[in-house]
C-alpha cells in the first residue's frame, strides 16, 4: 500500500521523527513516479504521428505541429508541399500503452447514446444504441472507439484521462485495444493546399489519482474553448412523452397544466413533445390527431403564468413534409446529386422515416432555422426547446452545400442560426453529437430514454452518473424524466422504434429512481400523467424541486454512495443494485443527526458512521446529513 498523498493524513507521532518523514517523502516520490504509466510521458514527448490521405497513404509532405501549454497540447496541421492534399485522419499518436488488459476504462460516444466502459480489452458498451452499431460510424477492426474523452484507472496507479478541449471543426476520437492507444482526428478528406495550414482541436493529457478531479480539469479546459452557456436556476417542469407519447393531445396537456397549478407550480415549463406535428419538418403546423391548433395550448400555459415549452427535430424532415416537397435542395445529398436517405448511411429514424437531413451549411436553410425559431419564440411565446435528433446535422457520408466543411460545422453552423432566431430561450440537446455541442447548448441530455422498469432505472442510471461530471460545467445534464406512476395512458414508443407498456412496478424500485435523479442534481422534468398519480408519489416528486444543481460525488464506478455536499448538510445517496441485501456505511465526520428524506423519519444523532444493516434489493436510501454542535 502507497500512503496518503495528503501530508495531513500522515498520524502525528510520525511527523516528529525526521526519519519517518524523510521515508514519507521518499514513499511518495515513489508513488507519483509508479502513478503514471510510461505512455503518457511519450505522449507528451511528442510521439511520432502519422498523416493519412485521401487514398490511404502516408501525406509526407504534410507536419503536424503540436504546442504544449502545461498539460494540454496545441495541434496545427500544415502542408508544406507544392502539391494540394485530401487529408483523410490525423493520428495524433499511436502507442503501446504498457497496461493490463483487466485495466478499466470509460471513454464518450460521438452521439449521445453511446458510451463505453469496461476494459481494454474487454470494453462495454454502457447504452443500447452505439455509434458502431446501430448508426454504422467506422471502427477499425480490432479497436473500440471512442469519441471526445477517455479515462483509463490502472491498480495501483494514478488514473489517466486524456481528453480533446475543443470540437470547432474536427471530431476527435481515441481507438483503443488491450495492447495500444491511438488518438485520431477526423478531417474527412478535406483538401489542405500547399502553404496552407489548420488549427485542430486540443487536446489534454493529465493523470491524478481523483476522478472528479481530472474530470473537473477537463472541463476547465472545455471552458476556455466553448464557454458554457448559462440558463439558470436548473429547470423544472413536465414533459408528455412518457405518459401520451405521440397520441399527445391538447386536452392531455391541459389536464396535467391544472393539476400542476394547483399542487405543484414549481414545475415551470410545460413541454409540448412529439405528436404536435404532421410530418417531421412541419413544424409550424399541427395535426388534426392533436385536437386544437397548438399555438392555443402554448398560450394558455403562457396564461396560466407556466413557461412554454415544445419539441422540435430541427435537422430532419420526412418525404411526406411540406419542408422537404418543396425545398428538396435544402438537404444532404447522395452522390447522384439527390437527397440523400439517412437509412442508407446509418439510422434512418424512430417515426415518420426515413428521414432526411438538413444541410446545416446552406444559407436558405439556415434562414429558415433562424426564422422557424424566431416564429416560435416571439409568437408562440416557446421559451424552451427540446431539440431531438440533432445528431442527423451530421451524417456521414453525404455532400453539402459548402464541399469545404465538415461535418461537425454543418451542425455548428445550423444551431447557430437557431440560437439567433431563439434569443433568450432555453436550448436542451437530445439525440445530438456530445462533443460538437459543447458551448452551443444550455442543457444535454444524459442518457437513453427512460421506460418504466428496474432494468432502466439501473440502466439509464449508470450513464447519467458517468456524465455527472457535466452537469453545471459544460451545461446542465438532463437525466431525463422522472417517472412514479405505473403504466402510461397509452403505449409510448421508445429510443428504438419500439412501442411498450410499462408493468407495476415495485415501491423500491421507484424511491431507488427517484434518489438516483437527485443525486444527478440535473434537471427535474416529470414523465407521469399527474392526473393519476398517487399522493404517495405526489409528496415523492414535490420533494425533487428544485434540483440541486449539484451531482453527487462517488468515490468510485460501482456508484454505491455518493454525497451532495449543500449549504449546512449533506445529501448522502444510498444504493443497492444488486440482487440481494447488503449492508452500507455512511461515514460522517464529526457528530452527526441523520433524517430519512423520503420519508422524514429521525434517524438519530451519531458520530463516526451509521450503518444501514440491510439495504433490501433493488432499493436505495436519500439520507440528510447536518452537523450538531
Amino acid at each position: 500500500m502507497f500512503p496518503p498523498i495528503l501530508p495531513n493524513s500522515v498520524p502525528l507521532r510520525l511527523c516528529r521523527s525526521r526519519l519517518a518523514v524523510a521515508l514519507w517523502v521518499t514513499l511518495l516520490a515513489f508513488r507519483l513516479a509508479a502513478a503514471t504509466p510510461d505512455w503518457v510521458s511519450q505522449i507528451r514527448s511528442n510521439p511520432a504521428s502519422r498523416i493519412l490521405a485521401a487514398d490511404g497513404k502516408d501525406a509526407v509532405a504534410v507536419k503536424l505541429e503540436r504546442t504544449w501549454r502545461g498539460e494540454v497540447c496545441e495541434l496545427r496541421l500544415r502542408n508544406t508541399g507544392t502539391a494540394p492534399v485530401r487529408v483523410h485522419e490525423v493520428v495524433v499518436f499511436d502507442l503501446a500503452h504498457g497496461m493490463r488488459g483487466d485495466t478499466p476504462v470509460y471513454s464518450e460516444g460521438f452521439q449521445m447514446l453511446s458510451q463505453t466502459a469496461g476494459t481494454l480489452a474487454a470494453p462495454r458498451d454502457v447504452g443500447g444504441y452505439t455509434d458502431r452499431g446501430h448508426y454504422r460510424l467506422p471502427e477499425p477492426a480490432g479497436y473500440r472507439t471512442g469519441y471526445g474523452m477517455m479515462m483509463v484507472s490502472p491498480a495501483g496507479a494514478d488514473r489517466v484521462l486524456v481528453g480533446f478541449t475543443s470540437c470547432r471543426r474536427f471530431s476527435g476520437k481515441f481507438h483503443f485495444n488491450g495492447e495500444r492507444i491511438q488518438a485520431v482526428i477526423d478531417t474527412e478528406d478535406l483538401e489542405l493546399r500547399p502553404g496552407q495550414s489548420w488549427r485542430l482541436e486540443d487536446l489534454v493529457v493529465t493523470a491524478g489519482p481523483d476522478r472528479d478531479a481530472l474530470l473537473e480539469r477537463l472541463a476547465k479546459g472545455i471552458g476556455r474553448n466553448h464557454p458554457r452557456l448559462r440558463h439558470d436556476p436548473v429547470p423544472t417542469g413536465w414533459c408528455s412523452w412518457y405518459c401520451f407519447g405521440p397520441g399527445v393531445t391538447s386536452k392531455n396537456i391541459t389536464d396535467n397544466l391544472d393539476w400542476i397549478a394547483r399542487n405543484l407550480p414549481a414545475l415551470r415549463y410545460i413541454q409540448i413533445d412529439d405528436g404536435y406535428q404532421p410530418w417531421m419538418g412541419d413544424w409550424l403546423e399541427t395535426g388534426k390527431a392533436f385536437g386544437g391548433g397548438v399555438q392555443g395550448v402554448l398560450k394558455e400555459i403562457r396564461g396560466r403564468g407556466f413557461e412554454p415549452a415544445i419539441w422540435v427535430a430541427p435537422f430532419i424532415a420526412s418525404e411526406q413534409s411540406r419542408l422537404f416537397q418543396e425545398h428538396p435542395d435544402w438537404f444532404v445529398k447522395d452522390d447522384a446529386g439527390k437527397p440523400l436517405r439517412s437509412d442508407r448511411v446509418g439510422f434512418g429514424g424512430w417515426r415518420l422515416g426515413p428521414w432526411y437531413s438538413l444541410d446545416g451549411t446552406h444559407p436558405e436553410a439556415q434562414r429558415w432555422l433562424e426564422q422557424l425559431f424566431r416564429t416560435m419564440r416571439r409568437e408562440w411565446g416557446c421559451t424552451y426547446f427540446k431539440l431531438d435528433a440533432t445528431y442527423w446535422a451530421t451524417i456521414p457520408g453525404g455532400h453539402r452545400y459548402d464541399s469545404n466543411a465538415t461535418r461537425v460545422e454543418a451542425y455548428r453552423r445550423g444551431m447557430e442560426a437557431i440560437a439567433r432566431g431563439a434569443g433568450d430561450a432555453l436550448i436542451m440537446g437530445c439525440n445530438h453529437p456530445i462533443w460538437p455541442s459543447l458551448g452551443l447548448v444550455h442543457a444535454s441530455r444524459s442518457s437513453l430514454d427512460i421506460e418504466r422498469s428496474w432494468a432502466s432505472f439501473t440502466g439509464i442510471g449508470r450513464e447519467n452518473l458517468l456524465r455527472g461530471w457535466q452537469n453545471g460545467r459544460l451545461w446542465w445534464n438532463d437525466p431525463d424524466c422522472v417517472v412514479l406512476h405505473d403504466g402510461a395512458s397509452k403505449d409510448i414508443m421508445d429510443a428504438g422504434g419500439k412501442f411498450t407498456t410499462a408493468g407495476k412496478v415495485p415501491d423500491a424500485e421507484y424511491q431507488f429512481h427517484a434518489t438516483l435523479i437527485y443525486a444527478t442534481g440535473g434537471m427535474l422534468l416529470s414523465g407521469d400523467d399527474l392526473t393519476r398519480i398517487t399522493p404517495r408519489r405526489a409528496e415523492m416528486l414535490k420533494k425533487l424541486v428544485p434540483p440541486s444543481g449539484v451531482c453527487a460525488r462517488f468515490s468510485d464506478e460501482t456508484f454505491r454512495m455518493g454525497v451532495t455536499e449543500l449549504k449546512g448538510r449533506r445529501m448522502v445517496s444510498v444504493f443497492n443494485w444488486s440482487d440481494a441485501p447488503v449492508q452500507r456505511i455512511i461515514p460522517l465526520t464529526g457528530k452527526s443527526r441523520l433524517t430519512d428524506y423520503w420519508t422524514g423519519e429521525d434517524l438519530g444523532v451519531h458520530v463516526g458512521g451509521y450503518t444501514l444493516e440491510s439495504l433490501p434489493p433493488h432499493s436505495a436510501r436519500l439520507v440528510e446529513v447536518k452537523p450538531v454542535r
